[in-house]
């Protein structure tokens, strides 16, 4: 059923249209409003990917201290932050420039292109098609096929023969997956050959676990004058408010992308915070151990739901029910054990009305609102939320 035809699981409201679903997670006034929810009805938020354990501790007492920095500029070429970094990712400061958030960072690779032909992996992150459309880009999608979203190698480079520069996510959002470093070096080489700049989005490299985790392909950078790297540190130390990315390259690119930024573009608070950021290990070491408990066991418990479950490389899941739930059905004690449908639009409905706001995908090209993503969270929410998708997926069986 496509969005247009949505109808409420309770029948009351219109249907929404695609431009009315919020385009990120975390929004939902819109969808309280819609169905006739109050808005401060209770909701437990696994719509957005955000690391569950930040920010850090000490991160409101530090911003408190240094409110006074409000009363000056922030130092124009933001050195401290761009040399912390450097030494991060062990690059010079000069490969490194500091973004208001990674969306800048987005726009200002687009702006180097501005006027030429984009292709971008699809589904993915929606700003990096409203990025090329801002700067006048042509661009084609690049679909990774479902339910188990692979990129093929031979294709992709096929389609790639005409364009200028390809954007792709790693891992991608919203599915989750991970182009393997190999493929990327495959990748790297080809376009190189061809004259196709490479923009990866690493927003979500820093949370994707695992026992041997995937690291930013910022060594590479040395190799592949063409690659460019794209960071949020607002994913891994929650601090989606503070706006703060940063975009790695060679010199003359980073200096290109700054001509297209406006001065002073991230605020003093964000780029003093970058330093001491980076420099808490203890943090990034307690992420890595709950990412690696609670992922495994999280996906355990979602397929024992009988939902399809994307295998994931990042902190969140992509999850569809089955065309069947016959299972479920039995398992809860229905009156029928003959497998029916379950609408994803009914389950999001659902989950919404018992409290649990998921992020639809009616605004990812190629998903069609046909699957739902969930963040993870700590263990305590991540079994409130198998409890409550078991409560819905039963009620949309009745």
């Amino acid at each position: 059923m496509s969005l247009s035809e949505w109808p409420s699981a309770s029948g009351l409201n219109s249907p929404l249209t695609t431009p009315q679903w919020p385009t990120h997670g975390g929004q939902a006034e819109t969808l309280l409003a819609h169905f006739g929810l109050p808005a401060d009805h209770p909701l437990e938020d696994v719509s957005a990917n955000l690391n569950p354990l930040g920010p850090p501790t000490w991160v409101r007492d530090w911003l408190t201290k240094r409110l006074a920095g409000l009363e000056r500029y922030p130092a124009p070429d933001y050195g401290k932050a761009r040399c912390a970094i450097a030494a991060h990712h062990q690059l010079q400061p000069d490969q490194v420039l500091l973004t208001n958030g990674g969306a800048e960072a987005i726009y200002l690779a687009a702006a180097l292109h501005a006027g030429e032909r984009a292709a971008i992996v699809t589904p993915s992150f929606g700003e990096y098609a409203r990025a090329c459309r801002a700067h006048r880009l042509t661009v084609t999608e690049i679909a990774l096929p479902a339910p188990h979203f692979t990129l093929a190698m031979d294709p992709l480079l096929a389609a790639l023969d005409s364009v200028d520069v390809l954007f792709l996510c790693r891992p991608n959002n919203p599915t989750a997956t991970l182009m393997d470093s190999t493929a990327m070096e495959a990748l790297l080489a080809h376009t190189a050959a061809i004259g196709c700049r490479v923009v990866v989005d690493e927003a979500f490299i820093g949370l994707s676990g695992g026992a041997r985790p995937q690291a930013s392909l910022a060594p590479l950078l040395a190799r592949f004058p063409h690659l460019m790297l794209l960071h949020s540190m607002t994913k891994f130390y929650t601090l989606p408010g503070l706006r703060l990315g940063y975009l790695l390259a060679n010199r003359v690119t980073v200096e290109a992308a700054a001509s297209h930024q406006p001065a002073w573009s991230v605020n003093h608070l964000a780029a003093e915070l970058v330093a001491p950021l980076l420099a808490d290990e203890a943090f990034a070491d307690r992420t890595q151990q709950w990412l690696n408990s609670e992922r495994p066991r999280m996906a355990q418990a979602l397929a024992q739901l009988e939902l399809e479950v994307v295998p994931s490389h990042a902190c969140f899941f992509l999850i569809r029910p089955r065309i069947s739930q016959g299972s479920i059905s039995q398992r809860s004690n229905s009156q029928s054990s003959n497998s029916q449908r379950i609408s994803t639009d009914a389950l999001f409905e659902r989950l919404l009305r018992q409290g649990v706001l998921v992020r639809h995908t009616h605004n990812f090209a190629g998903l069609d609102g046909e699957w739902l993503r969930v963040a993870l969270r700590d263990a305590p929410a991540n079994q409130r939320l198998i409890h409550e998708l078991e409560k819905a997926l039963h009620d949309c069986l009745r």
